[in-house]
């Protein structure tokens, strides 16, 4: 599933496997337009799922380009992936990069779901890099149409873990109204130097920073 995606930090009081409750600030990600609907998405998401009060501390722009949940898994890993082209005049092999958020249950198994993913790509590519991402969750966006509706729903019954599934690969497109921007500018600020940081790293060859992930390299 393409979209433009925003990561969502949220702060809450969650009970542990031990019954004791402690103070958390966990990662989520909602497909939205614009800073404004992705506070008022998270907003939403989170009191269903959360009966206390909680806050968001922090929205950016994630750098995923496509979400690929499967079934019977129940972790998130951010996959690299290096789209190969060649320069015919010069002779020489260029690459780009992309991340995808493939659900899995380990390492391999993300590895296997990222080559699924790929499988209709035409030119060649690389998987140099996967790493567990902290992702908790993730909240696709619908207009509640019934051809749109039906999408979420296979996305949803996939990413449950529900019945086998077919993986989603259409995309579907919808023209969304545009909210005005009300989150202060101290978030907005913060988090388009975030991602100025991150493009000028990619650029630059280097790797980014993304602890505490671990990185398993092919």
């Amino acid at each position: 599933m393409s979209a433009t995606w925003y990561e969502c930090k949220v702060k809450y009081r969650k009970i542990n496997e031990s019954g004791v409750q402690k103070m958390v600030t966990e990662p989520y990600l909602v497909d939205a337009i614009s800073y404004t609907e992705a506070e008022t998405r998270i907003n939403e998401e989170m009191s269903a799922y959360v009966s206390e009060e909680f806050k968001i501390m922090n929205i950016k722009v994630a750098n995923f380009a496509e979400i690929h949940p499967f079934e019977n898994s129940d972790r998130w890993f951010k996959s690299k992936v290096s789209l190969i082209a060649y320069d015919e005049e010069s002779g020489k092999e260029r690459k780009s990069n992309m991340y995808l958020l493939i659900q899995a249950n380990d390492v391999k198994e993300a590895f296997d779901n990222t080559n699924t993913a790929m499988k209709d790509t035409m030119g060649d590519y690389t998987i140099p890099a996967i790493a567990e991402s902290p992702i908790m969750d993730v909240f696709p966006y619908f207009s509640g149409e019934e051809g749109e509706l039906s999408q979420v729903e296979r996305f949803k019954a996939i990413k449950d873990s529900g019945a086998p599934v077919e993986e989603i690969v259409e995309e579907v497109e919808e023209e969304r109204p545009v909210a005005e921007e009300t989150l202060t500018e101290e978030i907005v600020k913060e988090t388009e130097e975030e991602v100025l940081q991150e493009e000028e790293i990619e650029e630059e060859g280097m790797p980014i920073d993304e602890s505490p992930e671990k990185e398993y390299k092919f």
